[in-house]
């Protein structure tokens, strides 16, 4: 089960709004939903938790590019909204990788057979440029100055958005949407 709200600081302190990612498909498309509940370009929260498994934080501040914390980087690989935070800047990876047909690795294993590396249980290059690592991933001071420490964001729990949102002053905001 998925929960997904909008926290957006105003000079009357935070407003919340659930908020429904179906129609989502981009960072860049959540980094404007976001940036539409805030006219003034206040900074903007995006918390997303999909229970006991793993949850998100994207923070947009006016038009600067958005910040991404994932708690569990391989939990939420294996999720749809997921998908939508784990960049290939955030995960390190060379967007452009894989695109040059002159640079695929034409050896005659692509029908199937695995090259000798695969065959001895070797990594082999081709599963590591895919893979996704388990733990956090992002930016862990992504909170700092709202009042949650890195230490404390990393060592919460699969109650994240609560405890953000209690953190922040906002938990009674956050509840009228959940």
């Amino acid at each position: 089960m998925y929960f997904a709200a909008l926290l957006a600081r105003t000079e009357d302190g935070w407003k919340a709004s659930d908020t429904e990612l179906d129609d989502v498909e981009t960072l860049s498309d959540l980094a404007d939903l976001a940036r539409e509940s805030s006219p003034d370009e206040d900074t903007v929260l995006v918390l997303i938790e999909q229970e006991d498994a793993w949850f998100g934080v994207v923070r947009v501040d006016g038009e600067d590019d958005p910040r991404i914390y994932v708690s569990d980087a391989a939990a939420a690989a294996r999720s749809s909204y997921g998908e939508i935070l784990l960049t290939d800047e955030l995960l390190g990876r060379d967007p452009d990788e894989g695109d040059d047909l002159d640079a695929l690795d034409l050896d005659g294993t692509e029908d199937g057979e695995p090259d000798e590396d695969e065959a001895d249980g070797g990594d082999g290059a081709t599963g590591s440029a895919d893979a996704v690592p388990h733990g956090p991933v992002g930016d862990p001071e992504i909170l700092d100055d709202l009042g949650v420490s890195e230490k404390e964001l990393r060592l919460m729990s699969t109650e994240a958005v609560t405890e953000i949102a209690e953190s922040l002053g906002a938990s009674e905001t956050l509840e009228t949407v959940r």
